[in-house]
């Protein structure tokens, strides 16, 4: 599981929505082993007085919460870090200085998921990658 959340400008996501949305699914589809059919991802648009950020980030400037099951190898969050600068930096044109990641990762029993316990959950994919 990945729930995605994206920060920035409005006017910025409403520009960048698409490309973003398809950078960032490739970049967790590549480096976490992770489904096609499993983009969960949620646009948090702001006015400018409500994304308040220093002056050496631009207009582009866009903050990633990544929200995953624990047991991803340091190997596997590294290389979706840099797969997110490198995809999204190709797809936006957004450079990586304005882009900044956190990946939070929580057990499996502090997710519900379709009714029952992310720890009784049978995926149809690898978390330990």
């Amino acid at each position: 599981m990945a729930q995605v959340t994206i920060y920035g400008l409005r006017s910025t996501l409403d520009r960048h929505r698409t490309a973003l949305s398809d950078a960032i699914h490739a970049s967790v589809m590549e480096a976490l082993a992770y489904p096609a059919e499993k983009r969960f991802h949620r646009f948090i648009g702001l006015a400018p007085e409500d994304f308040v950020h220093p002056d050496d980030r631009s207009d582009d400037y866009v903050t990633i919460e990544i929200s995953i099951f624990e047991g991803r190898s340091v190997d596997a969050k590294k290389a979706l870090i840099q797969a997110l600068y490198a995809k999204i930096g190709e797809a936006c044109g957004i450079a990586p200085a304005d882009v900044e990641i956190t990946i939070l990762e929580t057990p499996r029993a502090n997710w519900g998921i379709r009714g029952v316990p992310g720890d009784e959950l049978t995926l149809p994919y690898k978390v330990i990658v």
